[in-house]
């Protein structure tokens, strides 16, 4: 009998019992990542429906032949007979259920093809867009038809634009490779779109939400935006913790930008940007827990909220626009050809004026065009990691003044100015602090 279980288990050369373990394994795990979201959307076919295909696919793909041709018939025809019931019952089709289960089932075969990355990332990204369905709709239904545009402007510009501009520089002097400089233009395009679009869905979630993600987008519009309309709505208490927010958003996103195009110069600008990105975070927390303990106090005793109370989304408007990719570009263009020529003729000191100049105006725009400069080798790591802090710290101090302009900031305002001060100290510290290790190593 023994003899017999172990020839049962035999591992034969087309099919080692390892391999076969591990595929059936994995096969499993995709059908049911993807069919446990259809049974939480009370589908008519969930889990055991799913991992059932995906596992399959995957024994299809282990015999050569017609089975697979089969398998996949047999899927069709439960496809089939899913869309007809549906259409009688409701008189709709399962449209997105039948392409997942054909999906799933094609996954499956990767599996037993031996894919295994391709089919778990697949699944993944199923499942999180199956999920998305409510945010996905109420942004598709909320849709504007700039932001279409906006959307087709980035593919006209990566895919058609960019590969027709010369790769070389253009002037005699060296300043301008215009297809390095669309490149940049185009990623950070890429960013400010896709926050917007966070900003367009989770932005209505409350004044904080918006505050972060518009500062990933805006910081200067955001300020603006948050500045008059707070306090027109009777939510001033909130405007310092929302600037405060903002300033913090727009740090990381100097940072992220920095480390896309100069991984260099982001590993030595990292501690002084979190730095202040910490210190603005950490401070609002204080009029934070001040407004619960508020809110909690009076709680009970409290109307209900008007329905007009709530500020409404910054009007940002696109990032993604003719007009507004051809002013950062000209603006970047003019920071850069700027730096590079107050870098040759007056030193490290001549770029960090031009940095600190561009960050009154735009904060990512001189911190594209310090990094661009430190990927070429026109200035230091060090040089563009200073650069982009200096153009931070100016980007926040334009706040202030955008602020005493509103009326409704008499409150706010002293906070935040203590809050900048502090900032600066402590990013200025960090940063010298940073170039004496630099200069030690």
């Amino acid at each position: 009998m023994q003899d017999l279980i172990q020839h049962l288990h035999r591992s034969g050369a087309a099919f080692p019992l390892d391999e076969i373990a591990l595929k059936a394994a994995v096969a499993i795990a995709v059908g049911m990542l993807v069919g446990i979201e259809r049974e939480w959307s009370q589908k008519d076919i969930g889990v055991r429906t799913f991992a059932l295909a995906a596992l399959l696919g995957m024994l299809s793909a282990l015999i050569p032949g017609p089975l697979i041709i089969l398998s996949a018939a047999s899927i069709l025809i439960i496809i089939g007979f899913l869309n007809f019931s549906r259409a009688e019952a409701a008189g709709k089709l399962e449209a997105t259920t039948s392409i997942a289960l054909m999906l799933v089932f094609i996954m499956g075969v990767l599996v037993g093809g031996g894919h295994l990355f391709t089919p778990v990332a697949c699944a993944i990204l199923i499942t999180i867009l199956l999920s998305l369905k409510p945010q996905l709709r109420a942004f598709a239904g909320d849709l504007q038809p700039q932001e279409i545009r906006s959307a087709l402007l980035l593919g006209l510009f990566g895919f058609v634009i960019w590969p027709l501009l010369p790769n070389r520089f253009i002037d005699p002097w060296s300043l301008i490779d215009p297809r390095q400089v669309w490149i940049i233009v185009i990623v950070v395009a890429c960013l400010g779109f896709v926050n917007y679009v966070l900003l367009r869905i989770y932005g209505s979630k409350g004044v904080y939400t918006t505050a972060l993600l518009g500062g990933l987008v805006n910081s200067t519009a955001t300020v603006a935006e948050l500045a008059t309309r707070l306090p027109a709505a009777g939510l001033e208490d909130k405007l310092a913790p929302a600037v405060l927010l903002t300033s913090a958003a727009m740090y990381v996103r100097n940072l992220v930008i920095l480390a896309i195009f100069a991984q260099a110069a982001a590993l030595q600008a990292w501690f002084p940007l979190l730095v202040m990105a910490g210190i603005s975070f950490f401070w609002m927390i204080k009029p934070l827990r001040a407004q619960r303990q508020a809110v909690a106090s009076t709680e009970k005793h409290s109307e209900p909220e008007a329905p007009g109370k709530h500020a409404s989304l910054p009007n940002l408007g696109s990032p993604v626009s003719i007009e507004t990719v051809l002013k950062f570009a000209a603006l970047f263009l003019a920071i850069q050809i700027a730096g590079t020529l107050a870098q040759r003729h007056l030193g490290n000191s001549g770029l960090q004026i031009v940095s600190v100049i561009g960050g009154l105006v735009s904060s990512a725009s001189t911190t594209a065009a310090a990094a661009d400069l430190a990927f070429h080798g026109k200035t230091s790591a060090l040089q563009a990691a200073i650069a982009v802090v200096l153009a931070s710290i100016a980007s926040v101090l334009i706040n202030l003044p955008i602020m005493k302009r509103q009326s409704g900031t008499r409150r706010s305002l002293p906070t935040i100015v203590a809050a900048t001060v502090i900032q600066i100290i402590a990013g200025a510290a960090a940063l010298l602090l940073e170039a004496h290790l630099a200069k030690l190593f």
